[in-house]
């Protein structure tokens, strides 16, 4: 089964689709999506995210971005809130990002969020999807101290290096692989993910963000997946559907309330 495994529905480019996400997630189905994790980095958009579940086969986050400063979380409470919709399968995007954050304040502030989504999760035994960029030490610590390996979660749109992956999974969670990975200045990645074992992996496309080639410079969605999950089955030197296989797998193990049996269908 092929999952895009983050993507952010609300932020698509839908002029294509004229102006239907239902255009988008078809397009999706016919390249062989069968599932979609809308995610999150705003609480104030919870009511249009949980909306695209009422689709079949689309399951939604509910957290906030590091770098959305001024709605960082203070209190797990409304986590908990949210998390009571069977929807909703794992908290974040959240984490640490000191490359567009220089300030000890803005790094202290985004600690706390990440404190709190780590701390829900690990009390609702739901997965955490984790942003970080040049943070790896704090990264790493926070997760080690405040996360729950039983729940878990992962490092999506992962381009750190494979000491931090190794690190990750020693915490039992997962690397998400994103179009950069098909990037010629990818190198270091690229070799990261031929080391990493193929029960750690995920696919994902970070829509409307980093599109895949030959796909880089457009805006991304969904249904470029596909080529994120060829290129990395072909780094890993097995076949297509057997990445497949293994990132469904793996998904599912650590997602504990995504139904393998609720899939896209064609919008009729």
């Amino acid at each position: 089964m092929l999952i895009d495994t983050h993507c952010h529905l609300d932020m698509l480019d839908l002029s294509p689709y004229d102006n239907d996400i239902n255009g988008a997630i078809d397009a999706a189905y016919h390249k062989g999506v069968r599932q979609l994790l809308s995610i999150s980095v705003d609480l104030q958009k919870m009511d249009t995210i949980l909306g695209f579940t009422q689709r079949s086969g689309v399951y939604a986050s509910c957290g906030v971005h590091p770098l959305h400063s001024e709605d960082l979380v203070t209190d797990e409470e409304i986590l908990h809130t949210f998390a009571k919709n069977q929807n909703i399968i794992a908290l974040g995007e959240t984490g640490l990002d000191y490359f567009y954050e220089s300030s000890q304040e803005a790094h202290d502030a985004q600690k706390v969020s990440f404190m709190h989504h780590l701390q829900a999760a690990g009390k609702l035994d739901l997965p955490v999807i984790v942003h970080t960029r040049s943070a790896k030490e704090d990264t790493l610590s926070l997760i080690k101290q405040y996360g729950n390996p039983d729940t878990a979660g992962v490092l999506h749109c992962f381009t750190e290096d494979y000491a931090m992956a190794k690190a990750a999974l020693d915490e039992n969670y997962l690397i998400s692989i994103s179009g950069i990975v098909t990037f010629k200045t990818a190198e270091d990645l690229k070799e990261t993910v031929r080391k990493l074992p193929l029960e750690s992996l995920l696919v994902e496309t970070d829509s409307p963000y980093l599109a895949p080639v030959p796909h880089r410079g457009k805006k991304n969605e969904p249904q470029y997946v596909s080529e994120v999950a060829q290129y990395v089955a072909d780094l890993k030197g097995i076949r297509y559907e057997a990445l497949l296989e293994a990132t469904a797998e793996n998904f599912h193990r650590v997602f504990k309330r995504a139904n393998p049996d609720n899939q896209l269908s064609l919008n009729n």
